[in-house]
């Protein structure tokens, strides 16, 4: 446990942020044994110097202060601070990795100076920098841990973006106990996603109090992110589950082409484009939110859906089946009703066996026409697990989409593509989330969440 902020290694008695190149207090770079006791019980001392524990250093902060850095290219550096949180319009990054947290700890000090080093660490990591600064991986401390992993050292920020959002268990328990005097802030849209038909979710990989998602154009960049936020919440918070993900499956700007999910097409032709403002604002943005629910305003809600596909069953299927199932041409992306990749598709357009377009094929029942016209922004993944026990590929897509309220635009969604979709033959869905991403840092200071938790 945590006493205070004033009383995190690493963090000024005066709660300011000690700039790089500064030499931290004896205070700051203590590591309190008192607090490692009472965490790792008497037995675990040891395995503190082996590096089981993190001894927080110049990183940790009572709030984000902007880093000035010239370790990386300006074009590899994606800001941290604005008005919402980076890695929502962000231009999708090559890879991913995504990690949902459980809070372990009854104190909502804690959970704050949690959210304090966290903000504080992406800082310093979205510059390329290692948590805590320049010397944040090494140093001259041999009896502490070094405040950063420093397997990142040497490459640049990688347009490194991590967003937090957070889960409906952080503010109420199984059975509604308000766990950190949250729950009258809770908002009427963080529902428990419903048990969709034919959902075989695995609990290990499902939900969450907390979730990072780290995306970057270098794996190795984003992995870094992870562990190191996993390292500082040492005592306040664990991993529940993780997901690394390569190769993005939407497209969130125009700039990029559209890139293809692991069944070999197209995906994400109609995904909400950052360029497109006034869409963004419609049905990405949280606005509106009165009393105090007002916090989440200029936030947005995350779902995250492992959606295993079973590979070598598709993959035994002829052409024509897989673009009836689909909705689209293999090669060219278009719509079997006709033109290019991104001509509208025409449902009523009918061929000598019906509609070109068949009416339960993927894109039929997820067009915003069926579902009075609602969007989501997706930044989805695909994902590699290895085998499973059969030899067969542990495959397929991680799912995730920013929306505006998931009561609208996600469950109607998700509900009749579950019950109609000709693609639900080929899919299975092992793992469910939804969270709350709160709006971002846009002023010195401030961290991740504290309209929440000090508003």
């Amino acid at each position: 446990m945590h006493d205070d902020a004033a009383h995190l290694p690493g963090v000024a008695d005066d709660g300011a942020v000690p700039q790089e190149g500064a030499a931290p207090s004896a205070r700051a770079a203590r590591v309190s044994r008192r607090g490692l006791l009472g965490t790792l019980g008497g037995g675990a001392v040891g395995a503190v110097l082996g590096g089981a524990a993190v001894a927080l250093g110049r990183g940790s902060a009572a709030a984000f202060e902007p880093a000035a850095s010239s370790a990386a290219p300006a074009t590899a550096i994606v800001e941290f601070m604005g008005e919402h949180q980076a890695g929502i319009v962000t231009p999708a990054q090559d890879r991913m990795h995504v990690a949902a947290f459980d809070v372990t700890t009854t104190s909502l000090d804690d959970l704050v100076s949690l959210m304090k080093d966290w903000s504080s660490a992406i800082g310093f990591l979205s510059r390329g920098l290692p948590v805590g600064g320049s010397a944040g991986a090494g140093g001259d401390d041999l009896l502490s841990p070094p405040e950063d992993t420093g397997e990142a050292v040497g490459l640049t920020a990688g347009n490194l973006t991590v967003t937090v959002g957070f889960g409906r268990s952080l503010f109420v328990d199984a059975e509604g106990k308000d766990r950190f005097g949250l729950k009258s802030k809770l908002p009427e849209a963080l529902i428990d996603l419903p048990h969709f038909p034919g959902d075989q979710l695995e609990e290990a990989r499902s939900g969450g109090d907390i979730v990072v998602q780290a995306c970057a154009d270098d794996p190795q960049v984003a992995v870094h992110a992870i562990r190191n936020l996993s390292r500082i919440g040492f005592g306040r918070a664990s991993v529940r589950w993780s997901q690394i993900g390569f190769g993005r499956t939407a497209s969130t700007s125009k700039a990029q082409a559209t890139p293809r999910n692991l069944f070999g097409f197209k995906d994400g032709t109609a995904n909400v484009k950052a360029e497109d403002a006034s869409v963004v604002d419609e049905h990405v943005w949280i606005s509106g939110l009165e009393g105090e629910s007002a916090w989440a305003n200029g936030g947005s809600f995350m779902v995250t859906r492992r959606i295993r596909m079973t590979i070598e069953t598709w993959d035994r299927q002829n052409l024509g089946e897989q673009q009836l199932v689909v909705g689209r041409a293999k090669a060219s992306g278009a719509p079997l009703s006709g033109g290019e990749e991104f001509t509208e598709p025409d449902f009523a357009k009918k061929g000598a066996d019906g509609p070109l377009i068949d009416v339960n094929s993927h894109v039929a029942l997820s067009h915003p026409s069926r579902h009075s016209g609602a969007q989501m922004l997706r930044r989805g993944y695909n994902y590699t697990d290895g085998t499973d026990g059969l030899g067969r590929l542990d495959a397929g897509l991680f799912f995730i989409a920013f929306v505006v309220d998931p009561r609208t635009h996600y469950v109607p969604i998700q509900n009749l593509i579950s019950k109609q979709d000709l693609m639900q033959e080929y899919v299975r869905h092992t793992g469910s989330g939804l969270f709350i991403v709160p709006p971002g840092i846009n002023m010195a200071g401030s961290y991740l969440g504290k309209s929440l938790l000090e508003g």
